[in-house]
């Protein structure tokens, strides 16, 4: 019988990226998420019953249990960007990666792969950066030979980073930047599920990675190139950070006052200060290289799925090849 992975957020932006490819390397592949009625769609990763969405509860011990039964290897997923109920950074990040190592650890799962992120940092004072650390030390409390991904922005054709901003450039003839300075290294979306995956096939050792891709620039940079690709021009202004923090405030006290009816998905307190760090692989820790992998540049990527932001769409090739012929 073919061997059986976990995929905790399976169905989310990286989670689908591993599901699909431990499918195609003869893999069945158990989805755990909260929803599995909006995770249908991984199905047809593989042939019928190879991939199955099932319900998991990340905060309750029995439920990650029981979803862990029986696999050879496991592979965590879920973050959050921003609190939403229950959902919090403590429960999520800090919390649940432990619960699921401590999980494998009494299951005999022999492998087990963390996705967190670069700045995870128990010290920081921004609670996402602290609670991806604590989610890794407990993790490596009960698993010290899992290995932890650090990947930098992830792009892809599901992000929020590249697709938020061009969908503002659809609409307004400003683009707001927070951090316009901050420097980042996004990181193709498969290029972070194919160390996922050689991780959980064991075909590469524990230990943390920082996964940057082979670009580094400012983030006005980024958007400079992103309003290139969209084929609009937009002014980009720098917004300084104690009005990014005002407006964060503002945005954070609506979320509070309407106990989470309205949900703060724009711009919190927390981000700004997330903002403010330099978001790239400082070399302390193995990356790429040591996994053998040549990471995917944006600019080969982002014209695959930025085009719908085009004034005309699909038919910009169209319309610029016609110009052309009448030149």
């Amino acid at each position: 019988m073919s061997k059986l992975v976990t995929i905790f957020g399976g169905s989310g932006f990286v989670g689908r990226y591993v599901a699909r490819r431990m499918a195609k390397d003869g893999w069945r592949v158990r989805v755990a998420v909260r929803r599995p009625n909006e995770a249908m769609f991984v199905r047809t990763y593989g042939v019928v019953g190879q991939v199955e969405p099932v319900f998991c509860n990340i905060r309750d011990d029995a439920s990650v249990a029981e979803v862990l039964k029986g696999a050879d290897a496991a592979v965590n997923c879920v973050g959050v960007l921003s609190e939403r109920g229950k959902n919090g950074f403590d429960a999520v990040q800090a919390e649940a990666p432990g619960r699921i190592a401590r999980a494998c650890k009494d299951l005999g799962v022999a492998r087990l792969v963390h996705v967190s992120a670069i700045g995870a940092d128990a010290e920081s004072d921004s609670d996402y950066a602290r609670t991806k650390a604590e989610g890794e030390a407990a993790l490596l409390e009960h698993m010290p030979e899992a290995m932890i991904l650090r990947p930098s922005i992830i792009f892809g054709p599901e992000d929020e980073f590249f697709n938020r901003f061009a969908g503002m450039a659809k609409i307004t003839p400003i683009l707001p930047l927070v951090g316009a300075g901050t420097t980042f290294q996004p990181v193709y979306v498969d290029d972070v599920a194919q160390a996922a995956q050689l991780g959980a096939e064991g075909r590469a050792p524990g230990g943390i990675y920082e996964l940057g891709g082979p670009d580094t620039a400012t983030f006005r940079a980024w958007m400079t190139r992103m309003l290139g690709v969209v084929r609009r021009r937009k002014l980009l202004l720098g917004l300084p950070f104690w009005v990014a923090h005002l407006m964060a405030m503002g945005l954070d006290a609506v979320q509070f006052v309407s106990f989470g009816l309205i949900h703060n998905g724009t711009l919190t307190r927390d981000q700004v200060r997330n903002l403010a760090r330099d978001n790239v692989a400082d070399g302390s820790q193995p990356g790429f290289d040591a996994l053998g992998i040549a990471p995917v540049a944006a600019e080969t990527v982002l014209p695959d799925y930025l085009w719908v932001y085009r004034p005309s769409g699909q038919y910009s090739e169209i319309k610029d090849s016609a110009r052309n012929l009448r030149a």
